[in-house]
C-alpha cells in the first residue's frame, strides 16, 4: 500500500498527526442561505490505510447519519494508525428538506461519475469522486431502506470478489447479502477507482433504530480493528456469530389493499405457510392472511400502515437448488 503523506481536500491539506474540518460549499438554498458538507478528516502520526465512512448519500436514510455521527462523538473516528475521514451527511440539500432527491429531483446514487457542470446532484457526484475518493483505499458507506420499507442490518457486496467477502466476514453484519454494481451508483464508481467498498443497509428512512446504529457501529469498529487502526481505547466486541450469507431473496407482494399489520420481525426465520401478516380493512369485513411462501429469513419488511395490491410487503431469502 502506498505511503500516505499528505492529503488534500478542495485545497486544504491534512498532514499526519492533523484533525480538521473541510467544509464543501457547492450551491446554495434559493434563499442564499449558504449549505456547506462538513467532511471531518482525523489523520495518526503513523502511516496506515485512508478509510472513508460516509451517509446521507440519500437525504432521508437519517439511521447511517446517525452511525457516522456515534463514530464521531465517541472519537471512533480517532485512528492509531492512518486516516479516517467521515462525511455523515452527503446530500445536504436532501437532508434539509427530508427527501432522498436532490432538488432538481435526482437520485445522487444514480449520476455517478457526475459532471463539474451538470446537475446540482451530478456536480455533488463529480466533487466527491474528484476530491475526496482518489486519496481513500477504503469506504463503508450507510444506507436505509426506502419508502416506509425496514431492512435488517446487512453488508451488499459484488459477487465473485474475494477480497470484499473478507472484508464483510470482518464487518460481520447479521447479513450479506450478495449485490451487483447499478450504473451510476457511488459503490459502482469506486469500484472502478479501486476503492474497497462496503454497502451498509439498515432500518429504513425518516427513522433511527438503535439496533440497527448499534450494529452499524461495532461492524465499523471491527472494520478498524483489521487494519490495527482502532484507538486501544475503544473494543470491538465480536458478533454474536457469523453473518449469514444471501445469494438469492424474493419479494412478497400484496394480494389484496388495506390496513397492514406485521405479525413477524425483521431478521426473522420464517417456515413455509407461516401467517407473517394481516391485510384487514377499515370496516371490519376481511382479513386476509399474509403466509410466508418458502422457508427463509426476512431482511426487508413494510412498515406501512396502508398498503395496495402488489406493493412489495416482505424480503424474503431463497435457498440455491443445489443447497
Amino acid at each position: 500500500m502506498a505511503k500516505h503523506r499528505e492529503i488534500t481536500i478542495l485545497g486544504e491539506t491534512v498532514l499526519p498527526g492533523e484533525s480538521k474540518t473541510i467544509n464543501m460549499e457547492i450551491a446554495r438554498l434559493h434563499t442564499m442561505t449558504k449549505l456547506k458538507v462538513p467532511i471531518i478528516v482525523e489523520r495518526a502520526k503513523t502511516d496506515g490505510p485512508i478509510v472513508l465512512f460516509s451517509a446521507g448519500l440519500h437525504g432521508d436514510e437519517i439511521n447511517g447519519v446517525e452511525i457516522v455521527r456515534q463514530l464521531i462523538v465517541r472519537k471512533i473516528n480517532k485512528p492509531k494508525r492512518g486516516t479516517i475521514i467521515c462525511i455523515p451527511v452527503i446530500n445536504v440539500f436532501g437532508f434539509v428538506n427530508k427527501t432522498r432527491e436532490f432538488p432538481d429531483g435526482r437520485d445522487l446514487n444514480r449520476v455517478f461519475p457526475g459532471s463539474k457542470n451538470g446537475s446540482l446532484a451530478s456536480r455533488f457526484a463529480f466533487h466527491l469522486l474528484n476530491e475526496i475518493v482518489p486519496h481513500i483505499d477504503y469506504c463503508v458507506d450507510f444506507h436505509a431502506g426506502g419508502a416506509s420499507r425496514f431492512n435488517a442490518a446487512q453488508i451488499r457486496i459484488v459477487p465473485n470478489n474475494e477480497e470484499l467477502k473478507q472484508l464483510a466476514d470482518v464487518f460481520n453484519a447479521p447479513f450479506t447479502l450478495y449485490s451487483k454494481n447499478i450504473s451510476g451508483s457511488f459503490r459502482s464508481a469506486c469500484g472502478r477507482m479501486g476503492v474497497k467498498m462496503l454497502l451498509f443497509e439498515g432500518g429504513k428512512s425518516l427513522d433511527i433504530n438503535n439496533d440497527i446504529t448499534q450494529d452499524g457501529v461495532k461492524g465499523a469498529k471491527r472494520f478498524l480493528a483489521h487494519f490495527d487502526m482502532l484507538n486501544p481505547k475503544k473494543n470491538a466486541k465480536e458478533a454474536p456469530g457469523p453473518s449469514i450469507y444471501i445469494e438469492r431473496s424474493g419479494w412478497v407482494r400484496a394480494k389484496f389493499s388495506g390496513l397492514f399489520q406485521l405479525h413477524c420481525n425483521v431478521g426473522k426465520f420464517v417456515e413455509k405457510g407461516e401467517v407473517i401478516a394481516y391485510i384487514t380493512d377499515p370496516f371490519g369485513k376481511f382479513e386476509h392472511k399474509v403466509k410466508a411462501p418458502h422457508a427463509g429469513y426476512i431482511i426487508n419488511a413494510n412498515d406501512a400502515p396502508i398498503v395496495y395490491q402488489g406493493d412489495a410487503v416482505f424480503h424474503i431469502t431463497q435457498k440455491l437448488q443445489h443447497d
